[in-house]
């Protein structure tokens, strides 16, 4: 076990996340969370507060959202003994697949999943991803696995950008944001 030097995982955020303003177009700030991601106290303290979650949402299966939500996702899915499903972005995976299209904050990006080889009907399934900004990608993520016979049982990202209102688009599942919530 990695000790920390944080006293929380939202202390381990606020301390490491690197905010890039005009990535990756103008007025855009992206939130970098490489350094928080490679100290390994702070990794842990995320994925222990992203499987706490996930437990109480009752998850049968991690959801890991394309990209960073692979990292976090499959760690959490270790930790408590899941399978994980990575959705991934369009055109990574051989026909034939769901498909789903939306909005970025900065542009349009589809996902999938298998259509074939997956038994997910009836399972609960708790999406794990970095940041909720315009909810586009856990939405696009929720329509494909309900598509599929799955149910999103809940969410869990490390930051959330409050001021694209993703959160109004996903009211009705439970959230759980690891670190603080950024403007």
């Amino acid at each position: 076990m990695t000790d920390s030097e944080y006293s929380s995982a939202a202390d381990a955020v606020a301390n490491l996340v690197r905010r890039v303003p005009g990535f990756p177009s103008e007025g855009v700030v992206f939130e970098d969370l490489t350094p928080v991601l490679a100290d390994a106290g702070a990794f842990r303290l995320i994925v222990d507060e992203l499987a706490e979650a996930a437990r109480s949402y009752h998850a049968d299966i991690i959801g890991g959202l394309d990209a960073r939500g692979f990292l976090l996702g499959s760690a959490v899915a270790y930790q408590l003994g899941l399978g994980i499903l990575a959705v991934r972005k369009e055109g990574k995976l051989p026909p034939p697949v769901f498909h789903r299209g939306y909005d970025l904050e900065y542009g349009h990006a589809a996902l999938e999943i298998p259509r074939e080889g997956l038994n997910i009907q009836g399972k609960n399934i708790v999406l794990i991803d970095d940041v909720l900004a315009t909810g586009g990608t856990l939405c696009a993520s929720r329509a494909l696995l309900e598509e599929a016979g799955a149910n999103v049982a809940g969410l869990a990202v490390i930051l959330e950008v409050e001021a694209l209102e993703g959160r109004k688009r996903l009211a009705d599942l439970p959230l759980t944001v690891v670190g603080e919530r950024s403007e």
